[in-house]
């Protein structure tokens, strides 16, 4: 029988007892670091030579993890903002070996000193009023699971949740009275209430009356189930959002609908509704469930940008244009040709 490499017993006590039972890090967080360190091993193997079952902690080096985020950028082709979140599993597991492997603290540390890679700061896309109004019409109520499509969008528009979020909703969540909330359980183990637009409080009210999930012996079901009563994965509530954006754009073609829809967009579309209702940039962030203001900014960063450029778009024809005086200037042009030669 094959020996356990001591990095093989580390990572399985990393990822199967330390990010859950000390960190308290939901299964989606170690699912995505042992992803990272599944591409560590393929990386290993690929490009070191070295199989996955003999790689050792000394193999873990600064060299080795820079060579690593390399390879994901140019193998791979992967973006900035994913090469990051890869660098993050390492830094996690690197300080969880300083207390196990101090004799590693050097090297340990050289790995923690490489830098995040400044990653461009995206442009926000979103729905517009229209958009949102299109591809919500484009669902059918009267066919199988029409109800409950309609439901689930409504809430994604209406509340801004992530798709993690969603999934997670239960039944005993929803509040229909006064005042209709939804109480959403976000990153981190962090719960919120977000308050439901009344428009929402009878699509939900007759999507849990016509499944029965209003009845209290299935309270901790999840809200929005597929065929077999299960949750709904990422991929099926993806799937269901991209069927639906694409019949809205061949009916609505003028709704401006992207291609590449997303379930974020859509909670994009919620924060840019609440910027331009001038609703204050720390209740958007307690809404949207972020950790920090400074990532709710962008939301505010993106509507003053569009607005100037709405407002510089209406000049155009308001002010004259002016070329620039050395383009006729001869005098000038002369002079600028002339500066710094010797006389």
């Amino acid at each position: 029988m094959k020996r356990q490499t001591e990095f093989a017993r580390m990572l399985r006590k990393f990822l199967t007892s330390h990010l859950v039972d000390a960190r308290g890090c939901k299964p989606g967080t170690v699912e995505s670091y042992g992803r990272a360190f599944c591409l560590f091993l393929e990386y290993a193997d690929a490009e070191l030579g070295i199989p996955a079952d003999l790689v050792e902690l000394d193999d873990c080096t600064r060299g080795a993890v820079v060579g690593f985020l390399g390879w994901l950028e140019d193998a791979r082709g992967c973006a900035a903002s994913t090469r990051n979140q890869r660098k993050a599993a390492l830094d996690s597991f690197a300080r969880f070996l300083e207390y196990e492997h101090p004799e590693c603290l050097p090297e340990l540390q050289a790995v923690l000193s490489i830098p995040l890679k400044r990653a461009p700061q995206p442009e926000v896309s979103y729905l517009s009023g229209e958009g949102t109004k299109a591809l919500l019409a484009a669902v059918d109520v009267g066919v199988r699971d029409g109800l409950r499509d309609y439901a689930m969008l409504s809430v994604m528009c209406a509340a801004g949740v992530r798709v993690s979020e969603l999934t997670g909703l239960r039944p005993r969540d929803v509040s229909l009275g006064e005042p209709p909330t939804v109480l959403v359980h976000g990153k981190g183990g962090k719960a919120r209430y977000v308050p439901l637009a009344s428009q929402v409080v009878p699509v939900l009210r007759a999507y849990m009356r016509g499944y029965g999930l209003d009845q209290p012996e299935r309270c901790e079901e999840p809200l929005f189930q597929n065929h077999m009563g299960g949750r709904l994965t990422r991929q099926g509530v993806r799937y269901i959002l991209l069927k639906y954006a694409e019949r809205a754009r061949a009916e609505h073609p003028e709704a401006g609908i992207p291609e590449d829809c997303s379930p974020h967009k859509l909670r994009h579309t919620f924060a840019m509704e609440l910027v331009e209702a001038d609703v204050d940039v720390l209740h958007i962030r307690d809404l949207m469930g972020h950790a920090s203001v400074r990532t709710t900014e962008v939301y505010a960063r993106t509507y003053a940008k569009r607005k100037r450029d709405a407002v510089e778009a209406a000049s155009k024809g308001i002010v004259p244009p002016e070329e620039p005086r050395w383009d006729n200037d001869e005098g000038l042009r002369e002079w600028l040709k002339n500066l710094g030669r010797r006389r």
